[in-house]
């Protein structure tokens, strides 16, 4: 395993040897070139990244689930990223998971000592039942974790289709996973930070493969949102627009068949443009395992 010392988020930034002593504005400007260059770095590991879509959608498919799990800021954007499914695309809270070491009390507070336990990432593994249609998504900055490193390594034995995401190259995370997805953005401004670059990072990287797989699933209509959840007065704005903007009508025709469909975007949109009453909406969307598009045909 690489030495802390050597790893890249672990280096100092040339540009910002003397940040503490910088003009504030020029501070920023360095910083927000720094920031310019995370996503150019992601973009090195898209064909990395669209295995592990692939590997989501093979899981959803099949009944399994995507798994993410992390420690300190890494296991934070995973457990958000998880969350957020629920109300984007309609998931139900099992589908897409997020575990981070120490707890889900460990989002709001630090839990030291944790991210250094091989049997936590482990034990939570087996507590969510892991088998193979699962896919699992260990996440470190360093690379090193050792949380992670036995979660995926018993992911593995069991079958699962693991994916290590990580902001230092030839890293044990990305070792010990099927895909590796090494993204190296260069040091951070502040030496070690890892919730700076890395953590933009690793979102984009998380951000993609959980929206590209709910589009390879069928919750994606063009690009809109069609299995958002009404929960809240925005929610119940944008499922309107949704259907407006999908079946080309004024907003009051989208209320209309939004009721008629019993709130479900998908069926309202295919009611509207097929001209059909929501049973055969619903019979043509189950034949096209919910996909708006191919129900259309």
């Amino acid at each position: 395993m690489i030495e802390l010392k050597h790893l890249t988020t672990e280096q100092r930034n040339e540009k910002t040897l003397d940040l503490d002593n910088m003009p504030l504005e020029e501070a920023l400007r360095v910083m927000n070139a720094e920031d310019a260059k995370v996503a150019p770095a992601v973009g090195e590991r898209l064909p990395a990244i669209a295995k592990a879509v692939e590997a989501a959608v093979r899981s959803f498919e099949s009944g399994g689930r995507l798994i993410y799990l992390g420690a300190g800021t890494s296991g934070r954007l995973g457990v958000l990223d998880a969350t957020e499914c629920v109300p984007t695309f309609g998931t139900p809270p099992e589908m897409v998971v997020g575990r981070i070491a120490g707890g889900m009390g460990a989002l709001v507070r630090s839990v030291e000592g944790a991210e250094d336990s091989p049997t936590m990432g482990v034990d939570d593994l087996k507590e969510l039942g892991v088998d193979s249609r699962d896919t699992v998504v260990g996440i470190a900055a360093s690379g090193r974790t050792p949380y992670v490193i036995a979660a995926l390594q018993y992911a593995k034995s069991v079958g699962c289709t693991t994916v290590g995401v990580t902001c230092n190259k030839n890293s044990a995370v990305g070792a010990a996973a099927d895909i590796a997805i090494e993204i190296d953005a260069g040091p951070e401004v502040l030496a070690g930070s890892t919730r700076l670059k890395a953590g933009t990072a690793q979102k984009l990287a998380l951000n993609m493969i959980s929206t590209m797989a709910m589009v390879g699933i069928g919750k994606v209509y063009k690009n809109l949102m069609v299995d958002v959840q009404r929960t809240n007065e925005k929610l119940r704005t944008r499922a309107v627009n949704i259907v407006a903007d999908a079946a080309e009508v004024d907003k009051e025709t989208a209320r209309e068949y939004l009721e008629k469909a019993e709130g479900s975007v998908k069926h309202a949109i295919v009611m509207l443009l097929l001209g059909c009453p929501l049973d055969e909406a619903r019979a043509k969307l189950e034949a096209a395992k919910g996909r708006v598009r191919l129900a259309l045909r």
